[in-house]
């Protein structure tokens, strides 16, 4: 069993982020036992001068801080929730104390996994403008679309006012099922919620595409690997290579973890 590290950098997503792990294990084999898991968590609050900055190599030395207390609190590997964390996490440095999962290349595994071939992205402004979906979809064939930049606002103020503070409205909800019904109106066949907070929000039940839930998808491939179904990761932060993945099950094929469910 290898002991999981959840590098946390939002409140809720990483509630989340440790539910799902632990329910996945529930899921799986119908027991209360998951191999170990800690959560180490640095108030976002105190980065965001930084991102409003673009200093994502002060995130990063921050994000790195858990990461080391992680590793000195035993775990072998970590995986973030939060998808805007990556950009500071791929921002070149010293080698991080643990192996990580990439989120993005998790999610857009299962993206290729379901068929998908135009994927909307609803996150933070950081993420929804930033390189890291548009290089892992379209590394796989899928093209990417955004909502437009007004509703990008909306989403990112519903974000950073509400989610990540625990506020769940039906208002807001209506509002986001209303982009992404937009989104499917543009050609898109799923819809990828690359904000910890989103799938608290907006559930496959409400949302008008199949829905990518990158913290259950996160969870789901976390366990894989604490398990051993899937090898452990390699990447350490930095610039993210196609050699990071070692995404190969024991048997050579691709892993499976669909929790989008």
């Amino acid at each position: 069993m290898n002991h999981f590290g959840i590098l946390a950098h939002s409140t809720e997503g990483a509630a989340l982020s440790f539910l799902a792990y632990c329910q996945e294990a529930f899921r799986r084999t119908g027991r209360h036992e998951h191999p170990d898991v800690t959560l180490d968590y640095i108030a976002f609050g105190y980065s965001m001068a930084a991102w409003d900055a673009g200093d994502h190599d002060a995130v990063r030395r921050t994000l790195a801080v858990s990461v080391d207390r992680l590793a000195r609190a035993g775990a072998t590997f970590f995986a973030c929730p939060d998808n805007t964390a990556h950009m500071a996490l791929e921002r070149p440095g010293p080698d991080l104390p643990l192996p990580g999962l990439h989120i993005a290349e998790v999610v857009a595994d299962q993206a290729a996994r379901d068929g998908r071939t135009r994927v909307a992205v609803l996150g933070t402004k950081y993420t929804m403008s930033g390189p890291i979906y548009p290089r892992a979809l379209a590394a796989r064939g899928i093209a990417t679309e955004l909502p437009d930049l007004d509703d990008q606002e909306l989403i990112n103020r519903i974000i950073f006012d509400e989610l990540v503070n625990g506020v769940f409205t039906d208002a807001s909800r209506q509002e986001y099922v209303r982009v992404i019904s937009d989104l499917a109106d543009r050609g898109c066949d799923a819809v990828a919620l690359v904000c910890t907070e989103i799938p608290l929000l907006v559930t496959p039940d409400v949302s008008p595409l199949p829905t990518l839930d990158s913290t259950r998808l996160l969870a789901g491939a976390a366990y894989e690997v604490a398990t051993g179904a899937r090898p452990l990761p390699s990447w350490r932060g930095g610039p993210y290579r196609s050699s990071d993945a070692r995404q190969q099950g024991p048997d050579g094929s691709a892993p499976r973890h669909d929790v989008s469910r």
